[in-house]
């Protein structure tokens, strides 16, 4: 039988690993700030923001568990994190003004959580191998 997965206290952190997963939880923490300011204040898609505005609600939900550091919460982010570079890709392009800027944030941001959640991902995979 199978041996089970230790829990994220007891898994082997290395230090890159540990310095990746804190840029992801900051990344992550602003996208979630900045997707909130985006749809109610910043550039609402309506004047007077929109509903639009619970997009950020799984990143919300998300964040504590990846902040402690949990593989399946970090897998789930690394997979929610696609839509929403390509959504602030297209509204970036698609757009102009305050609007663009703020959506190219959100890009810069989406794809710098990603970025950092697959290199802490091999960090730790190293870490293992030894």
């Amino acid at each position: 039988m199978a041996e089970p997965l230790p829990s994220a206290a007891e898994r082997p952190r290395t230090v890159a690993g540990g310095r990746w997963l804190r840029v992801a939880v900051v990344a992550s923490a602003a996208l979630t700030l900045l997707e909130l300011l985006w749809e109610a204040w910043l550039a609402p898609l309506r004047p007077g923001g929109s509903w639009l505005v619970l997009k950020a609600l799984p990143l919300a939900l998300l964040w504590p568990a990846v902040a402690r550091g949990g593989l399946k919460p970090r897998q789930v982010l690394a997979f929610a994190l696609l839509p929403y570079f390509a959504e602030a890709l297209v509204r970036g392009v698609t757009e102009a003004g305050r609007h663009a800027l703020v959506a190219g944030t959100a890009a810069a941001l989406a794809a710098l959580a990603f970025a950092a959640l697959v290199l802490s991902f091999r960090a730790e995979r190293r870490g293992r191998r030894r």
